[in-house]
């Protein structure tokens, strides 16, 4: 037989037994990327003991400090929540190492207590684990914060409101912790806020609008957690000032009139102009803005590239991980499903939270490099779900944000909203918050004198500046680092 032919039998042979191999062996056909978790096994040495109570201890003083990994493995009952029996069986394991008599002692005492199979978990490896809820009385109770002794833990019947009870006394703990840790060096203004947002809080929880409630308190988490403003950053929180007086203006009887066709477009320009000066002491002839862009400009063109680089730097694995989160955070999917039939979010009120959220987890994903974050988020916030888009629109609720499901989007704006929220808190990146806000007047004003100076030109402007303000001041304010500092494993889930 020529060496040719048996070179390629002798190939042939081993190609067959390669594919076998991979495809046929069922380890290689289903590929599975696991982890063995120790439920209890706070200290990392694979067996119950002191060490596990000394770790607790710790977790119990300060819990919204350690990693959501961590507080998965103080849930031994397995129950979603860190609560008391979560307590009794660590310490019934410290005190007996060996589950199996440690089960067995429980039981003469005629207690519950888990089978020691289901003490150990397999976990995949990458996915999103939401974080359990706490449970447990407060660790650090506020006198200023009196008013949340009202709020209690899930009373176990396992229906909406308690779950949504379950959720809003959680957040009602991680707030008064974080707002004990940063209320010492809050800036007057920024305390003045925090005080209007509690008294909104208290406002729901005595109407017992407890969906509002929990995004209320969600938000204020987000502030304690993620904002750092220096003395020199106090011009960043005038943008929110600016914002609200906005707000005003759509609810002012000047607005009203000029609805109604008996006061023009003018004086609301002037009446914006107003704001300006008063909130940021700022000098504009809106009317005589030159066009938003100086195509002259190469600073312009090089800064574009700049934005473009990060954008396209953002990998598969980048969208696969926001993305999961977006499918299966609590906190994130609750602030998402707030939307509203068309007209009835004239604050733009739905897309900031969400967007909030996504941003700290982009942040998380991109290690903290805000430039990278906002291009992972221009771009997510485009992705097409064909799959909704498929769906006929008569088959469809009114309410539901047809171009963007899971990301944030509301029927009257699409995603439109979320996106001034990112490109304007992208801009005072590359440029500066000052420039971002230049910018911005410019660009909604060119869109105005587009539409004829109309009544829905003039509310979009509005509406549209109050998104782009949010995101300046979100994207300004937030600081990468203070989001990495959770002790124990798994600090980034």
């Amino acid at each position: 037989m020529k060496s040719w032919v048996r070179w390629g039998a002798g190939a042939l042979l081993l190609s067959v037994g390669f594919y076998y191999y991979r495809k046929v062996i069922p380890v290689y056909r289903v590929e599975a990327k696991s982890e063995l978790v120790m439920l209890g096994d706070l200290d990392g040495d694979h067996r119950w003991g002191p060490g596990d109570l000394k770790r607790l201890d710790a977790f119990l003083t300060d819990p919204f400090a350690f990693s959501n990994g961590f507080a998965r493995r103080v849930d031994l009952n397995q129950n979603g929540s860190v609560d008391a029996e979560d307590l009794r069986i660590l310490r019934s394991l410290a005190d007996q190492p060996d589950p199996y008599y440690a089960e067995q002692a429980s039981k003469a005492q005629g207690i519950a207590f888990p089978r020691p199979r289901e003490l150990y978990r397999y976990e995949p490896v990458g996915a999103y684990r939401p974080r359990v809820r706490w449970a447990l009385p407060p660790p650090h109770p506020l006198p200023e914060l009196r008013w949340m002794d009202a709020l209690k833990p899930s009373q176990g019947r396992g229906d909406y409101g308690d779950n949504l009870d379950a959720e809003i006394y959680n957040e009602a703990i991680r707030l008064q912790e974080a707002y004990r840790k940063r209320v010492p060096s809050l800036l007057p203004m920024e305390l003045e806020h925090a005080q209007r947002k509690f008294a909104r809080c208290q406002d729901y929880l005595q109407k017992g609008e407890r969906f509002d409630l929990l995004l209320e308190l969600i938000a204020l988490v987000e502030d304690a957690e993620t904002l750092r403003a220096g003395p020199s950053d106090e011009k960043a929180i005038r943008y929110l000032q600016f914002r609200d007086s906005l707000r005003g203006l759509l609810a002012s009887q000047l607005f009203d009139r000029y609805r109604k066709g008996e006061a023009t477009w003018q004086e609301v320009l002037q009446a914006i102009e107003q704001h300006l000066k008063k909130d940021l002491g700022l000098d504009y002839r809106l009317a005589s803005l030159p066009p938003p862009r100086d195509l002259t400009n190469l600073g312009n063109y090089l800064q574009r590239a700049e934005w473009q680089y990060y954008k396209t730097s953002t990998q598969s694995e980048d969208f696969h991980q926001l993305l999961d989160y977006a499918q299966h955070d609590p906190r994130y999917l609750r602030s998402v499903s707030r939307t509203s039939r068309k007209h009835r979010d004239p604050h733009v009120e739905n897309h900031n939270l969400p967007m909030v959220l996504l941003f700290r987890e982009a942040l998380r994903i991109k290690g903290g490099d805000k430039k990278r974050a906002v291009g992972l988020l221009d771009e997510a916030i485009r992705i097409p779900f064909a799959w909704i888009k498929s769906i006929p629109r008569e088959n469809l609720p009114s309410s539901l944000a047809l171009d963007n499901f899971l990301l944030p989007g509301n029927k009257e704006d699409g995603s439109d909203k979320s996106r001034h929220w990112n490109v304007f808190g992208g801009i005072c990146l590359y440029k500066s918050p000052e420039e971002a806000l230049d910018l911005a007047l410019k660009r909604e004003l060119k869109d105005l004198k587009g539409s004829g100076f109309t009544v829905d030109g003039m509310t979009e402007l509005i509406r549209d500046m109050i998104a782009n303000l949010n995101g300046m001041y979100h994207v300004m304010a937030i600081d990468p680092n203070l989001l990495p500092k959770q002790t124990g494993e798994d600090p980034s889930r």
